[in-house]
């Protein structure tokens, strides 16, 4: 699927770009915390806010998990983890459905810009396969667009460990992550891509993080949204020359 570099455009410092889905590619529109709250509350659970947000980025399951232990302990966690989480994807499917989901404006131009420059592109969420199919068929982005889709189904363990960026290399050939980008809206995403060791490692404040939060995270780039990622790039190939 991956074109050639075109001899016009420049050479980058990357052969796969790995992009986070909500947040970053797919609006934010409060769909995640919401679903979040109706699925605890399934089971007589709640979060704060401030709960909720931590675990913004990472594996759905495992932070639904992490959760039910906070709030109700470890007495029947592994039935009660697993009803709430059955609880969040249907509430997911349903506010999906609904029209709850739109892709970044510029993000298929990104896709593109990179595309004709030879890069890769996998797309990776904490999401479970079937909530990122649903995500993507909404969106037009379920044929053509991604040379790999990563899930949270795909690894043992969500970020900030790296293996959802290590599975992306797999499944398009990359070798090396000196030539990777990691591109996220949490603390989390960036993190993953500094265990991984990518060699460029970029932060989106219009998603579940501020720039205040973010910043705070060594070795990432800050742009606003995913639409900045060119011009970036761009910036970091006139610096390197």
């Amino acid at each position: 699927m991956n074109s050639q570099r075109t001899a016009a455009a420049p050479a980058l410092p990357i052969r796969l770009a790995v992009f986070d889905m909500a947040g970053t590619t797919i609006q934010d529109t409060g769909v995640v915390p919401l679903a979040f709250d109706a699925a605890l509350a399934s089971q007589g659970l709640s979060a704060t806010p401030d709960e909720l947000v931590a675990i913004r980025g990472a594996s759905k399951r495992e932070a639904i998990r992490h959760l039910v232990r906070l709030h109700a302990g470890e007495s029947d966690l592994d039935r009660r983890s697993e009803a709430v989480y059955d609880a969040f994807r249907a509430e997911l499917d349903r506010r999906f459905r609904g029209g709850g989901v739109r892709p970044v404006d510029g993000a298929a131009e990104v896709f593109e810009w990179l595309r004709r420059r030879g890069v890769s592109i996998a797309l990776n969420t904490g999401f479970d396969r079937d909530t990122q199919a649903l995500v993507l068929a909404a969106v037009g982005w379920d044929h053509g667009v991604a040379d790999a889709l990563v899930c949270g189904d795909d690894v043992a363990v969500g970020r900030p460990a790296p293996y959802m960026i290590f599975r992306s290399m797999e499944r398009t050939g990359t070798q090396s992550v000196a030539e990777v980008l990691n591109i996220g809206d949490t603390v989390l995403d960036i993190q993953s891509g500094r265990n991984a060791g990518c060699g460029v490692n970029v932060a989106v404040w219009s998603g579940a993080h501020g720039r205040d939060k973010l910043e705070r995270e060594p070795g990432a780039h800050l742009i606003e949204d995913v639409s900045g990622l060119p011009a970036l790039l761009e910036r970091l190939v006139s610096s390197a020359g």
